[in-house]
């Protein structure tokens, strides 16, 4: 008993304190209305597209969400540390508690609601990020092959002939990408191999040319094994299968030299398998298309397995 001959703890206002504090401690990391600028990027390089800063924020709240409830455990290990520790005074075993159906029920509730709400903006940012209702203004045909890469420019240019939604080299990609190819396009193609660099910076690898401020669509096709269209800034990738057409666009919003390169172990020669992306203006862009087609470069490189019609038909069943 207390000298007041309570039997009201000391102790009791401490915890107390301590419980408040770290209550609101999580409301005010999870309660502000901060942006993705407001705190650091973890390790994630800058953004350049206009869809990077969904991602860089999935994962800034992701490290968020992953300190809170490490503060929280660690702050109820160490108020357990503190506040119940045994007693100098008293030399008895404490009450042992079994079978707590309350605290059982919670640390079976809050994993599952952090686990949820970790889903749903996952899959939420997912959706926009895959989403390919908006018809490009640029579309090219990324193909991937040990060990470098090819690009054909879907695009119509004066003086080349062709159409890209029947150009047999072209048979790989499924009708309903080439559904949204621009009529007649002739088109240019460039490549290269784990030899090739790039003639401003020096960097290894192939150039991809792109033109700030316009929706660019990567239609990803793959001659042989599985890589992995990786360009750091965009702060996006995604598997480049054989017998398989993924696709995804953004609109790069910075113009400069990037880096890129294969995710995903291929072969041997994986580590060589890089690439540059260059974004410019789109005057220079179209005058980068011209230059290829003076080069001879027209028309467009296979760009690989065809889908088989087993995966054709999931695919127009998932429409």
């Amino acid at each position: 008993m207390s000298p007041n001959g309570s039997d009201r703890s000391p102790r009791r206002p401490m915890r107390r304190k301590l419980l408040q504090a770290l209550t609101a401690g999580l409301v005010l990391a999870t309660a502000t209305g901060c942006t993705y600028k407001d705190f650091p990027r973890l390790g994630m390089p800058t953004p350049t597209t206009e869809e990077a800063p969904r991602i860089l924020s999935l994962w800034q709240g992701s490290w968020a969400a992953a300190l809170a409830t490490g503060v929280l455990v660690w702050g109820l290990i160490l108020w357990s540390t503190m506040f119940h520790r045994r007693s100098r005074t008293k030399v008895e075993v404490p009450p042992q508690t079994r079978y707590n159906m309350p605290i059982e029920a919670l640390y079976t509730v809050v994993p599952l609601i952090i686990v949820s709400v970790l889903f749903y903006f996952t899959a939420r940012d997912e959706s926009k990020l895959l989403d390919l209702s908006k018809k490009p203004d640029v579309t090219v045909n990324v193909v991937g092959y040990q060990w470098s890469w090819g690009f054909n420019y879907v695009t119509p240019l004066a003086g080349v002939t062709g159409d890209a939604k029947t150009d047999p080299n072209l048979d790989a990609i499924p009708t309903r990408y080439k559904d949204d190819f621009p009529a007649n396009a002739g088109g240019v193609y460039d490549f290269g191999t784990p030899a090739t660099r790039n003639p401003q910076t020096g960097n290894p690898g192939p150039t991809l040319w792109l033109p700030k401020g316009k929706t660019v669509r990567f239609v990803l096709t793959s001659r042989d094994v599985i890589h992995s269209f990786w360009v750091l800034p965009f702060l996006m990738k995604q598997d480049v299968i054989p017998g398989h057409t993924n696709a995804f666009q953004v609109t790069p919003n910075q113009e400069g030299t990037f880096r890129g390169k294969c995710a995903e172990l291929c072969g041997v020669d994986h580590s060589r398998m890089l690439f540059n992306v260059k974004v410019v203006s789109p005057e220079r862009y179209e005058q980068h298309l011209k230059d290829l087609a003076k080069k001879g470069q027209t028309g467009y490189i296979p760009a690989g397995i065809a889908q088989t019609s087993h995966e054709k038909n999931r695919e127009t069943n998932n429409l």
